[in-house]
């Protein structure tokens, strides 16, 4: 009887609750579309030829903007399919929904962040090699990420040597620390982060907690935002989710940044739970990868997280008051953090990635957890293993998702037939989102290769040049490859008739969800 009570208890846990309430309520609301199309296309034929007209008109929108073909087509597609379901989940998901107030807000955020970006030096004029310059011209031009010296960087090849140096570097914050995540789930990694965060708020040290809404749905502690607030820490949803239909939802925080006293930073694929430092097995070994940087180069990841954390909360930040006040003489190559935001026209993420492929000389390694690619990225990556680049791609062996899995290896025939090596990593999980090109160039953030994370999400990351953090780089990517195993054209013929025919379906409407 107990244990009755105990599992009931455990069903009907605040959390659930709500998870199944929002659920509810956005299923009704499609249902009500649906239901009213059926009704009036149906019915009444002068309705019918509204809609299709309204269909051509919003078709006709679509096609003259600026967004990416992949993007337009399947919305193009839905619409002439479903007009009335199609233009409603357009108008909701499929534009952006800025407001004149928000983007006001915005612009004058983002000027200030600019202005303050640039009162520190940069080293922008030292690259002169005709594989960085460009690329970091275009960053410091387009992306407003200048790059820095006097800079290091610690590379973590797995989540469990990440965390008791992270805890470490916490405990030393003496002003602030910044934290911002994706996905957050009570366990040893986020209790151990949380104590240490509590106790330094007792100390009087500013500790700002930001996470993602729709990525710790399922996860998150229903009562975090009140429980840290009350301990001094000032905790915020970022996006939360209600249960009206937003297009807002389309648009997640996917960034990991934390910043301590404006001197260490860390960002990479790790988020805070327990399958990230493998205390918690989902889909055997999870192989993930963070870094941490010390210096100059830091105060890009302040400013990226003091423009998202003002934009989303109404505040406004003096953000010199955040600038580092330790002294640094690292002689460690050159260090870019960069930021990609779904509200602007620039693909920043997708751009860097094309860059680096297109200026490979010898070699192109790549580590991520989803390789969904677009006409433009999958034609890179053929075209530059069939100029003679190597070409190797290590992708998950055990999958988080099935339909991003299946996505994931129906590119694999085109891109072996082409030159491109693919391995899967057999003992699990790749969450890395590792890019390593000519041993003199590498990014380390949290950019994944598919649409959502190219396109529709808040991301981060960083370019490193010519230092000596490279070589740990290198040897994770060749320790993870020696627990690969290569896929070959036979592989990829092993596809059932069922997963054939619904291929096609998932990679025209991939990019809408």
């Amino acid at each position: 009887m107990e244990k009755e009570k105990t599992h009931r208890k455990r069903i009907l846990s605040p959390k659930v609750i709500k998870v199944v309430s929002l659920a509810i309520a956005v299923v009704a609301q499609i249902a009500v579309i649906v239901v009213l199309y059926i009704f009036f296309s149906g019915r009444f034929m002068p309705v019918n030829w509204v809609l299709k007209t309204l269909s051509i008109i919003a078709v006709l929108v679509i096609l003259r903007s600026d967004s990416d073909p992949s993007y337009k087509i399947p919305w193009i597609v839905l619409i002439f399919v479903v007009p009335l379901l199609g233009g409603c989940m357009y108008l909701w998901y499929g534009r952006r929904h800025i407001g004149k107030k928000s983007e006001q807000r915005i612009i004058h955020v983002a000027k200030m962040c600019r202005e303050a970006l640039y009162t520190r030096k940069y080293y922008n004029n030292e690259l002169i090699d005709d594989k960085i310059c460009g690329q970091a011209n275009y960053l410091m031009d387009f992306v407003d990420a200048p790059a820095y010296r006097n800079t290091t960087a610690t590379y973590f090849p797995l989540g469990e040597d990440f965390l008791p140096v992270f805890i470490e570097e916490l405990k030393k914050a003496e002003k602030f620390i910044f934290m911002e995540y994706f996905i957050i789930e009570r366990g040893i990694m986020l209790d151990s982060v949380l104590n240490v965060l509590i106790e330094k708020a007792k100390e009087g040290v500013e500790v700002r907690f930001m996470y993602d809404s729709f990525g710790s749905i399922l996860k998150a502690p229903g009562d975090l935002v009140k429980s840290l607030r009350k301990m001094g820490i000032q905790c915020y949803e970022f996006n939360t989710f209600r249960t009206v239909l937003d297009g807002r939802y389309n648009n997640r925080d996917h960034r990991k940044i934390c910043v301590i006293d404006g001197n260490v930073g860390f960002t990479g694929g790790l988020n805070l739970a327990d399958e990230y430092i493998n205390k918690k097995k989902i889909c055997g070994h999870w192989k993930d990868t963070a870094i941490m940087l010390k210096g100059e180069a830091v105060w890009s990841l302040t400013t990226m997280f003091l423009a998202l954390w003002d934009v989303s909360f109404h505040k406004q930040d003096d953000f010199l008051k955040y600038k580092p006040t330790a002294k640094f003489n690292y002689m460690d190559g050159y260090f870019i953090p960069y930021t990609d935001y779904p509200n602007d026209d620039e693909a920043a993420g997708k751009n860097v990635y094309l860059n680096m492929i297109g200026k490979s000389d010898r070699y192109v390694y790549i580590m991520t957890p989803y390789l969904i690619l677009d006409a433009t990225m999958a034609n890179a990556l053929e075209n530059a293993a069939k100029r003679g680049v190597d070409v190797r791609i290590i992708t998950p062996g055990i999958p988080d998702k099935k339909f991003a899995y299946m996505l994931t290896q129906s590119y694999y025939e085109a891109l072996i037939k082409a030159g491109v090596k693919i391995y899967e990593y057999e003992p699990g999980f790749v969450h890395a989102k590792i890019f390593m090109s000519d041993d003199e160039s590498a990014i380390v953030g949290t950019i994944n290769l598919d649409y959502r994370s190219l396109t529709h999400h808040y991301e981060d990351a960083v370019l490193i040049y010519k230092s000596g953090v490279l070589k740990d780089i290198m040897a994770d990517f060749q320790n993870t490859l020696s627990k690969c195993r290569e896929v070959s054209l036979g592989d990829c013929k092993k596809f059932s008739i069922l997963k054939t025919l619904l291929l096609p379906i998932l990679r025209l409407l991939s990019p809408l969800f």
